[in-house]
């Protein structure tokens, strides 16, 4: 097994665990009774449609009503014990209405809605908490604690701070802490995001949760188990996802209003005729025939069918919006936050530069096949893009005899005679021996210097003690980002920023290469959410794109966020409001134009429903409307605003940004 496979293994169990135990959504209960309100409306409908006797489809409808609207109408219930009517029991109210005037396809097919509407809710929170728990899993359960009788295994919440703990080659660090002793490269992007394994030495600082390399690290613990990086993790995922504001659909806004409103004027219209000796059943059918033009059926259908159209859309398309309120919430995007690593660039190393030392007699070719041919025993991430460069190019590589890897060095093989040593140059270039060509080393340096300048990882060939080239890595550009950034500058009205956990120099190439102008690098997940924060305190509506364990907190803090899918961890995809299925950036703008254009359908929507509410209610309070022009008055304005929400189901609807 290799290191990348233990890394996958060990520090994302929660990703393979989820994303492999089908139907798990199908345990949420408004899951099943809307699947089974959804199963009793088809079978009513085909029922109808096939001239099966009224009785039939009556009882299918209303056990679809009763399936669905249980719940819907049970939390209204609740809410007006706390003297609040809102528009689930309005809504159950309404179907009730309608059925009771035999309108009882009105009515399931309202339920049916809302049904559907809450369960997908339902699936999204409970996603979002299962993983937020998980995400503690990448903390291991035990670590071997060093005393003076030797080793012992304990859990790692009973470790104290100055605890000294080994780490083994392989393992997940079990603590918070800085390196005692050894030497090593640790893979930590679930924290930093950073692409390549950090090399660690005595000092440094090593965080919790993250997959040690190839050498032995002793650790003196420094924070105990619940104030750890990933323990703050969570906590800031919890805060965040409880604290950023309450957002709702524009009917939801005003349905408390219009549902109080709706309710006392039917009460009204039927109780102040009887008290005037009006007779009772022309009283409840002019009532009725009120609750019925005036209910919201043609609202709620102004207001769903655009978004479900564009949604589904988004979802023919590779983009994965979790519901009506994100889609509506996205056309407000007023400026965009990139993560780097996995989410602008692909999230691996690969080789970008081989540059030969003058006076060396090699060439390109013959400089990457011997440093492939070193290489190809080792499991690290340079040497597998060294190795798969080579490869590439259909270049022999040659035995390597002696093979040794030195954590924080390179390795050490031996080819055709000579001894090759390839790694940090730093490091190597300290063992310049004595009597060595100093002017060749001093091309060395400046060539290490040239390239770490540009944002590239440098690695140093030698052989036999003498420097013959550099080549230089980088985490290659997706190639949709330039123009992403360039299409997102053009239709928001801030231009987009970088936040990124990597270090300056490599966030700085790739703002460069994108057309980004603000960068913050070097960031820890708090320091993501409260930059975050304050673009929310300037009054901006920020859409944040992440992949990383370490992006989560910032996407649920933002406005609206967005996870790669699949690069992205299990957490993040958890969190984020959508989900690029593809990774494919241009997406991004397409969407928000998607939504854009969903949100003025349903103003025009609510335009159309709310005249016929007005002219149809109107109608019934000044004059005499007869119920069945009255049904027929709603039943059009709800087809109309039906079909013309169905518009962003063409393919035309979708507009990516063209890649360069």
């Amino acid at each position: 097994m290799t290191i990348d496979e233990r890394t996958r293994a060990a520090a994302t169990p929660s990703v393979l665990r989820t994303r492999t135990r089908a139907g798990w959504w199908w345990s949420v209960p408004e899951v099943r009774w809307a699947g089974a309100a959804k199963g009793l409306f088809a079978l009513g409908l085909l029922a109808q449609l096939l001239g099966a006797p009224a009785w039939v489809w009556w009882v299918l409808y209303l056990a679809c009503c009763a399936s669905g609207g249980w719940e819907p109408g049970w939390a209204g219930l609740q809410a007006l014990r706390e003297r609040r009517l809102d528009v689930d029991l309005l809504m159950v109210v309404a179907a009730v209405g309608a059925a009771s005037i035999g309108q009882v396809l009105d009515g399931a097919l309202l339920i049916v809605i809302f049904a559907t509407s809450g369960a997908l809710e339902a699936v999204a929170t409970r996603r979002t908490e299962d993983s937020v728990r998980r995400l503690l899993d990448l903390a291991p359960e035990h670590a071997s604690r060093l005393t003076a009788d030797g080793e012992q295994s304990v859990a790692t919440a009973d470790l104290d701070v100055g605890d000294v703990i080994l780490v083994r080659p392989g393992e997940r660090i079990g603590a918070d802490g800085h390196v005692q002793d050894g030497i090593s490269e640790v893979d930590q992007a679930s924290i930093t995001g950073e692409p390549l394994p950090a090399d660690k030495q005595p000092g440094d600082e090593v965080f919790a949760g993250t997959v040690n390399g190839t050498g032995a690290l002793r650790v003196r613990v420094a924070r105990p188990a619940a104030d750890s990086v990933v323990a703050r993790i969570v906590t800031l995922v919890e805060q965040a996802s409880a604290t950023k504001a309450p957002t709702q659909l524009f009917i939801e806004k005003i349905e408390q209003r219009y549902s109080i409103a709706m309710v006392t004027a039917t009460i009204a219209l039927f109780v102040i005729p009887l008290l005037f000796g009006a007779e009772l059943q022309a009283t409840l059918l002019r009532a009725m025939t009120f609750m019925i033009v005036a209910s919201p059926c043609a609202v709620v259908l102004a207001t769903m069918p655009p978004l479900l159209s564009a949604i589904a859309n988004a979802g023919r398309h590779g983009v994965l919006v979790k519901s009506a309120v994100v889609m509506e919430q996205l056309g407000a995007t007023t400026r965009v936050a990139f993560d780097k690593t996995g989410t602008l660039t692909e999230g691996r190393p690969h080789l970008s530069t081989i540059r030969p030392l003058p006076d060396t007699s090699i060439d390109e070719h013959e400089l990457l096949a011997l440093a492939a041919s070193a290489e190809n025993s080792s499991e690290h991430p340079l040497a597998r893009a060294i190795v798969a460069a080579a490869r590439d190019r259909h270049l022999t590589l040659r035995p390597a005899l002696s093979f040794t890897s030195s954590p924080g060095f390179g390795i050490t093989a031996d080819i055709d005679g000579r001894t090759v040593q390839i790694g940090n140059p730093h490091r190597l270039l300290d063992t310049q021996p004595p009597n060595a060509d100093r002017q060749a080393w001093r091309r060395a340096r400046d060539a290490v210097a040239a390239l770490e300048h540009d944002g590239e990882t440098v690695v140093l060939v030698l052989a036999d003690n003498r420097p013959l080239g550099v080549l230089g890595l980088t985490d290659r550009l997706r190639p949709q980002a330039r123009s992403t950034v360039a299409a997102l500058t053009a239709s928001t009205t801030a231009p987009p920023m970088l936040l990124t956990g990597d270090n300056a120099t490599a966030a700085a190439r790739i703002a460069a290469d994108t057309g980004i102008s603000e960068v913050h690098a070097g960031l820890l997940p708090e320091q993501k959410v409260d930059h975050v924060r304050a673009q929310t305190t300037a009054g901006h509506r920020l859409l944040l794109i992440g992949d990383g364990v370490n992006d989560a907190p910032a996407l649920a803090a933002a406005h609206t966020g967005i996870a790669m899918g699949r690069s992205g961890a299990d957490l993040s995809v958890a969190t984020a409001d959508a989900v690029i299925v593809r990774d494919d950036l241009t997406t991004i703008p397409a969407v928000i134009d998607l939504s854009r254009r969903a949100r003025r359908l349903v103003t025009a929507n609510l335009i159309i429903a709310a005249t016929f509410i007005v002219v149809l209610a109107g109608w019934d309070l000044l004059g005499h409307l007869p119920l069945p022009l009255g049904v027929a008055g709603h039943e059009g304005s709800t087809v109309i605003v039906g079909l013309n929400g169905l518009r962003l189901l063409r393919n035309a609807a979708w507009r990516p940004a063209h890649p360069n």
